[in-house]
Parts: structure tokens; sequence; C-alpha cells
């Protein structure tokens, strides 16, 4: 996914250095004008032939300059490692898992549970049992597996650097038994203390704030070509907004988050409070 962004941000600005329109770039390839707008935002995948026709209209003839973007092309194509579980999972979120792998920060805003990334095992089967009634004991077993596959990235070496508002609500709202939820404290007071996860508590007795619009995570990622995106999950659909506009409203939440809850040595204290409660 983020080699497909790389590639279409890449083609946008050769198409716009030459003055070219995207009706004509889309005649140039025998496709209309929202075919090289999704080209542009990463949202198809590239035929080699369509991408080398674009090159030759931008004036682009350095072959080694032709040569890098079309691997890059051919590496775009190329289907991710969760591209294995795509039977059990909705149709928008593999694109939020290849974003998220490829994101050098990720910041994030969660009230409902838990966020993906620092849930327990059994924790997380808790959550997909409630979030997929009736499924079968494999599909179950084959969304936790993803979860926890996701959650490799956090902890290794080169790792994204994870910063998480939590809600209390997340803390208390119980999925499955006392011991799930034990453990689950326990494990967010242990990964809290990796140099790369800073974790905050939003607690209750602050009252209303600035995150009333619900859960969100920004991700930012090294290549500068590559925009922030804002991805927001619903029911039956996710956004993924990345207008510079959009993305600067939510780091201003998340920001105003961070500076109203207390710090990670004080949301460890809550944490560890709640773990004697429960």
């Amino acid at each position: 996914m983020v080699r497909r962004m790389l590639l279409g941000s890449q083609l946008r600005r050769l198409r716009e250095a030459r003055g070219i329109t995207r009706e004509a770039a889309g005649y140039s390839i025998r496709a209309s004008e929202s075919k090289i707008s999704r080209m542009e935002l990463g949202r198809v995948s590239f035929k080699t032939r369509d991408v080398e026709d674009l090159l030759t209209l931008y004036g682009i003839t350095d072959e080694q300059e032709r040569t890098s973007l079309l691997s890059l092309a051919r590496e775009a194509n190329v289907a991710g490692w969760w591209h294995s579980y795509s039977d059990v999972l909705p149709s928008w979120f593999p694109t939020y898992v290849g974003l998220e792998g490829a994101a050098h920060l990720i910041r994030a805003y969660e009230v409902q549970f838990v966020h993906g990334l620092l849930q327990t095992e059994a924790y997380a089967r808790a959550v997909v049992r409630r979030g997929m009634k009736g499924a079968s004991k494999a599909d179950i077993d084959k969304r936790v597996a993803l979860r926890m596959e996701r959650q490799k990235h956090l902890v290794s070496a080169g790792g994204p650097d994870f910063h998480i508002v939590l809600d209390e609500a997340a803390l208390r709202r119980p999925y499955g038994d006392r011991e799930v939820m034990r453990g689950q404290l326990q494990h967010l007071i242990e990964i809290s203390e990796r140099p790369n996860v800073r974790l905050q508590i939003m607690p209750f007795s602050f009252g209303g704030h600035s995150g009333e619009s619900g859960a969100f995570t920004i991700l930012s990622f090294s290549e500068s070509d590559l925009s922030d995106v804002v991805y927001l999950e619903q029911l039956t659909s996710a956004l993924y907004l990345d207008k510079h506009e959009d993305v600067v409203q939510y780091e201003r939440a998340l920001k105003e988050l961070q500076q109203d809850s207390p710090g990670p040595d004080e949301s460890r204290d809550l944490l560890r409070g709640l773990l004697q409660l429960s």
C-alpha cells in the first residue's frame, strides 16, 4: 500500500511538472481521469505498461530513473504478508494494516477497548468474539493471529514510535473474565516501559475533552513524499484522511488529549491502581 502511495505521489509530481492534466494522462493509457486520480493516490494496482507510457508522456527518458520507478511499480503490486488473512477481514482493513506496518510514528486515541497493538491474546480473543458473533472458531483464531502478528512490528528492532491515549473507559469495560482483564492491565504496565511506547490514560475525573468525536489513529511515514494519514473506523467502512487541514485538526485534538492526560509515569500508577481493584 505504501509503495503504491509513494509511486502515485511521484507520478503526480512528474505530471504536474509537465503541466499535463489528469484527463490527458488518462487518455494516453486508455483510461479515465478518475483512474489517474486513483493511481496517484495509491488506491489501485499499477500495470507496468501504463507506468511506462506515463513516464514517456512525462518526458522521463533517463534509463536509471525509469528503471527505478518501474521497479517500484512491480514491488507495489506484491501482496503484503497480511493478504492470507483477507478472508476474515473487512474489505477496508488490509489497507490500514499495510499503512500501520510502514509507519515510523503511530499516534492514537482509543475509547471503546484497548488498542489492537497493545492487546493480550486472551483479551483480543474476547474482543474478536464480541465483534464476530456467530463466526467459527477457525475464523476467530485467524483474526486473533493477525492481531498478534501486527504486534511483532511494534516490539521489533526499529519498530515505530507509538503514542497512545487510552480513555479510562477502555480499561473499565470488561472483555473476557477477571483474569483476562488483569492480564491486560499487567501487559499495559509492562509494554508502556518500552522506549518506543508512550502510553497515557485519560481519566474519568477530567470530564469532557478533545476526544469527543471518538477513536482515531494518525500514521506518519519517513518518506517525505507521503503525507500523514488519519484513520477513522466505522461500522461498515473506514475513512482515510490525508488532506492537510484534516490531519492538522486531528493532530491538534491528540495534542490536547496528551496535554490534559497524566504523563506516562502517572498513567502507569493509574494502571497499577486499577490492577489492585480488579
